[in-house]
């Protein structure tokens, strides 16, 4: 061994005193406090970052569903007139002896109703029932003689329909007074 080396293999000057290594470690203790608190705002931002992520992800699913759910209801709402069309025609043909005009009109008519109804589409039921601001548009009042028939309406002029229980069209409605 050389005479610079010790037993241990160790340089005389590498071996540092015990106030040395106190020292050491004493100006190590302020860095690591420093990097935890770095760790831990590094990880409370994290966390946050997550959180808004996750709010997005769940906001823009729900816009997606609305969006479907608008689209879908504006072409439910462009097939209401081809509804109409077909109940008048099939209140026409009622008074005629054509039965094959009546079974393929009743038959489109059904196909179409049944699809619609897959759909969320539901009739307001108005005749005969007292008069509701929230499903119902008065088109006219008609006197009436018997009093159980005020603020009943008496003739539907326009079906009403709901989707998913939300007022598409309402119905147009003749009211007694």
């Amino acid at each position: 061994m050389s005479e610079k080396q010790n037993k241990e293999g160790q340089k005389p000057e590498a071996k540092a005193s015990k106030p040395e290594k106190q020292k050491k470690t004493v100006d190590l203790a302020p860095k690591v406090a420093e990097l935890e608190g770095k760790l831990a705002k590094e990880h409370d931002d994290y966390i946050r970052l997550m959180a808004e992520f996750e709010t997005f992800r769940r906001r823009s699913a729900e816009e997606r569903l609305a969006l479907v759910g608008s689209a879908s209801a504006e072409t439910i709402k462009g097939l209401l007139p081809v509804l109409d069309d077909c109940e008048r025609a099939m209140e026409m043909l009622s008074k005629s002896s054509d039965d094959a005009a009546k079974e393929g009109t009743s038959l489109i008519y059904n196909k179409l109703m049944g699809y619609l109804k897959t759909r969320g589409l539901s009739v307001i039921e108005a005749k005969g029932a007292k008069f509701d601001v929230d499903v119902h548009e008065a088109v006219t009042q008609f006197p009436v003689s018997d009093e159980s028939q005020k603020g009943v309406v008496i003739d539907v002029v326009q079906t009403g329909y709901m989707l998913n229980g939300k007022v598409l069209r309402y119905a147009k409605v003749v009211v007694g007074a």
